[in-house]
């Protein structure tokens, strides 16, 4: 059984997509771009302000799922500027406690809506 995850405290998709799906006692979330979700824009400028509100839009989907940063077992981290790497990595791993997930991170030619940066997590749900 499947369970889409859709709240209003994360940016609606942009696409033909859901903010996230629940299979077999995980969660899939889709990627998050750094769209504040009550403008519907990216209101940041910086990779630490736009990594903080990508991080802010994964918690808002986490706890519609009933699920936290504890349980994340991956991360795919897309930046379009690894120059800019240890602003990200700092922004991103305030989010975590000593349990670190599994992480994939890569420089892209792109993003949608001229993000800097984008997360995608997987994490247990109970």
């Amino acid at each position: 059984m499947m369970k889409t995850i859709n709240t209003t405290k994360a940016p609606s998709a942009i696409g033909p997509y859901v903010q996230g799906k629940i299979v077999n006692g995980f969660l899939f979330a889709s990627g998050q771009v750094p769209i504040n979700p009550a403008t519907g824009e990216i209101e940041a400028t910086t990779i630490e302000g736009q990594t903080k509100q990508v991080m802010e839009n994964i918690t808002a989907i986490l706890e519609e799922a009933g699920t936290s940063f504890d349980n994340i077992v991956k991360t795919t981290c897309f930046v379009t500027d690894l120059g800019q790497f240890a602003q990200f990595n700092e922004n991103y791993a305030a989010y975590f406690g000593e349990e670190l997930p599994a992480r994939s991170c890569v420089q892209v030619a792109g993003l949608p809506k001229g993000a800097l940066v984008e997360v995608e997590v997987i994490a247990t749900v109970k």
